[in-house]
């Protein structure tokens, strides 16, 4: 296969190059990811995702429906919105409120019983701090249920503190690239897409210098920098049940379109493409396991999507542009490492259409 790398000056280094799904980055080691730990019901993490707790309130929806009552009317709770569920748990004393009040309880105990087989696998000893990112933590019923979480695992002496990601789900899986963007020049944006089985958001990503405050609230004077999206787009790709070809075409025009926007407000790119995608990713750019919630066959070995975007986007500011893919979990937990500075090992799991798993140890300085 072709070398991916850029030829231009601005990214020349004595480093080794750097390889899709790197591992070893100058501040964080990524000491596992994607893991697909099982029990007898299966793959641990689908006990765990905003897809369970859609199958546990339809659950509670059909338990109370035998017993006469009917929470919900005509209405189906596991397809409703996110807005409208927090709607409906904010009534309080109201018979679909309890409903959903039941599922949270639920739902936080089988997130409790995932996190402590995390916490006994070897990838995840000494873990201190777990992120939650995702779409589900955007949501009121999605934070009632980690706190609740964060009680269960107090009540059952697991020492460990959950907290959500600060930044949007939207924003997390494109800013994480920031430890992986080779440096990008001061003054300078790249591209980043984060690729999930429901949605594709794209932006571009602007580094900027994490303020003295926020440093000292993320427990280090020193500054690991953070970083911002000055423009995304997002495309609910699962509505129309595309196929791979049509998501990998709707990626490349995204991704125009914001070549398109920085060019005309005059925001100088940096040669780079960050991928964000689930699933186990080999050095040479495709894929071993992990991506079975997005459309066709991301296995095959006549399909890189690596290479399918250079194609389609060969340079960037007139040099060659270099595409780097990496786990959507790693990504999106590498945008919290400015404040993960107070603790040696740290974990992400992403609540979305599935779980996602990564973990993390801080190098010494």
């Amino acid at each position: 296969m072709a070398s991916n790398l850029p030829s231009t000056p601005a990214v020349a280094s004595s480093k080794p190059s750097p390889a899709h799904g790197e591992r070893e980055l100058e501040r964080v080691s990524i000491t596992s990811y994607s893991l697909e730990l099982e029990d007898e019901q299966g793959l641990v993490g689908d006990q765990a995702s905003e897809t369970a707790f859609r199958r546990v309130l339809k659950a509670w929806q059909l338990t109370l429906e035998r017993a006469g009552r009917e929470p919900f009317g005509a209405r189906p709770p596991d397809e409703m919105s996110k807005e409208a569920l927090d709607r409906i748990a904010a009534t309080g004393e109201t018979e679909a409120a309890r409903t959903v009040a039941l599922a949270i309880n639920d739902f936080s105990a089988r997130l409790a019983y995932v996190i402590g087989r995390f916490m006994r696998h070897r990838g995840w000893k000494g873990v201190e701090r777990i992120v939650i990112g995702g779409g589900f933590k955007e949501s009121a019923v999605g934070r009632l249920a980690i706190h609740r979480t964060q009680q269960t695992l107090l009540d059952q002496d697991i020492a460990v503190e959950l907290r959500p990601l600060h930044h949007g789900a939207d924003d997390g899986g494109l800013i994480g690239w920031l430890p992986m963007s080779l440096r990008c020049p001061d003054g300078h944006a790249f591209l980043a897409a984060d690729i999930g089985g429901t949605n594709v958001r794209c932006g571009i990503v602007e580094p900027q210098p994490l303020r003295a405050a926020e440093a000292a609230a993320a427990g280090s004077g020193s500054d690991p920098g953070e970083a911002r999206v000055l423009h995304g787009d997002k495309w609910r790709h699962a509505d129309s049940k595309v196929l791979q070809n049509d998501l990998v075409e709707g990626i490349v025009e995204m991704l125009r379109r914001l070549i398109d926007h920085a060019k005309a407000h005059r925001i100088p790119l940096f040669p780079f493409v960050g991928i964000a995608c689930p699933g186990v990713i080999r050095s040479d750019g495709s894929i071993d396991r992990g991506a079975q919630n997005l459309p066709g066959d991301w296995y095959s070995a006549s399909f890189h999507l690596p290479s399918r975007i250079r194609e389609n986007i060969p340079r960037i500011a007139e040099a060659d542009t270099l595409v780097l893919m990496h786990n959507d979990a790693v990504v999106q937990g590498l945008s919290e490492l400015p404040y993960m500075l107070d603790v040696k090992r740290w974990a992400v799991l992403t609540i979305g259409t599935g779980l996602g798993n990564a973990s993390f140890r801080n190098r010494s300085e």
